[in-house]
């Protein structure tokens, strides 16, 4: 009998453990994690009341008679970009840093606020298991995907127009980075009873479609070609779509072009990235690289392919990329270049390279410096430059 008694109570143990394994928000959280958390958990719920309070602003909620595209085809136009002095109503000019505030970038701000609000939604549920926030969710996952009278075609191929020269470019494809919170906050509240499938299949059929489109079109493969950030971005992007999608083939290509084509490419034997150092702004640019990559090795390690541990035949690794920026992130006096010629006093913010490599690499000095810095910026070049905002959803 007493033997009976053992069996049987290991198996009561045994289910109410596998119980608890397979309980929504039961993944065992690193102290990293944990800690942030803490930090940031009264501006998420702060952030979610907000955003329970909001209603959709997609596309078709404003238009630009210089759209070459219908109303539901995003639209925005070349930030640094300015009509020609010598030729007034002629094609406009660049002037590489310089953000033209007279741009149509409507398209963008909806896209922008449409991130936060999952972010802050996904967030919430995420510490909190309540439904409520999934539900508002609901709303705003239909009127940009699927209801046909608000939905956004999945294509940008009228982003960063430029008057008098293209109708939309490859470099306007950066622009959808704000999707990614989007995708990332989909994958955490699916699990949640409130979320219908019908909602969340069509949320994945438009990410498919876009997905593809990223892949096959001629912008998205100039886009995939290009040698800076905006190559990075591109394979964020798919990287982030590919796995709210399950398109593990995409994720292992686009595994293989970090190792192969962005990490050597980009990043010099110091951990620098010297084609963001040759622009005009060179600090923004860097943090914003680093940013972007490590991000991809937050979508795309697993313990068989681990990309924090990824290191070239020339020692080139995400870890130097940190450990090269850190030092004039923690102290800006440092920086040995001229400062950027816009936005120099508005960097740096929290940036996720901080928390994700204090995560992956346990460094304390690198958390503390981003639990200082600043949680919730309120520059609009500096948001739209910092796409991971709700860094407990990637955890």
């Amino acid at each position: 009998m007493k033997s009976l008694g053992r069996v049987f109570f290991i198996m009561i143990l045994w289910c109410f453990q596998s119980a608890f394994i397979n309980a929504p928000h039961s993944k065992t959280k690193s102290g990293v994690e944990k800690a942030a958390e803490a930090i940031l958990r009264k501006q998420i719920l702060a952030e979610a009341d907000w955003a329970m309070q909001q209603k959709p602003i997609t596309v078709t909620a404003s238009f630009s008679p210089r759209s070459a595209g219908g109303k539901h085809d995003f639209f925005s136009e070349a930030d640094y970009f300015w009509p020609d002095p010598k030729n007034p109503d002629g094609p406009y000019i660049n002037r590489d840093g310089e953000s033209n505030p007279a741009n149509f970038i409507e398209h963008r701000k909806a896209m922008i606020r449409f991130s936060e609000i999952i972010g802050a939604l996904a967030s919430a549920y995420k510490i909190t298991g309540d439904q409520k926030y999934v539900r508002q969710a609901i709303i705003h996952l239909k009127a940009w995907f699927i209801d046909p009278e608000t939905l956004m075609n999945p294509n940008l191929q009228f982003a960063q127009a430029i008057k008098g020269k293209f109708t939309g470019r490859n470099y306007g494809i950066i622009d959808s980075i704000h999707l990614m919170e989007v995708a990332q906050g989909l994958i955490v509240m699916e699990d949640c009873p409130a979320m219908d499938a019908q909602t969340s299949e069509g949320v994945k059929k438009w990410f498919a479609e876009y997905t593809n489109w990223l892949l096959t079109s001629k912008p998205g493969i100039q886009e995939k070609l290009t040698k800076n950030n905006h190559s990075t971005c591109w394979a964020m992007q798919v990287a982030s779509f590919a796995k709210l999608c399950n398109n593990q083939a995409e994720l292992d290509s686009i595994s293989v072009m970090y190792k192969t084509v962005l990490l050597p490419r980009q990043m010099g034997t110091d951990g620098s990235f010297p084609l963001e150092l040759a622009r005009t702004k060179p600090y923004g640019y860097s943090i914003f690289d680093l940013d972007a990559m490590t991000t991809l090795c937050q979508i795309l390690s697993t313990p068989k392919d681990n990309l924090w541990a990824f290191e070239t035949p020339d020692g080139k690794s995400i870890k130097k990329g940190i450990s090269y920026l850190y030092p004039y992130v923690a102290d800006k006096s440092k920086w040995q270049l001229k400062p950027d010629v816009m936005y120099w006093d508005s960097w740096p913010v929290a940036q996720p390279f901080l928390l994700f490599g204090a995560n992956a690499y346990q460094q304390n000095d690198w958390f503390n410096t981003w639990k200082r810095l600043d949680h919730k910026p309120k520059t609009e070049e500096v948001i739209r430059n910092v796409p991971i905002r709700h860094p407990l959803i990637w955890m």
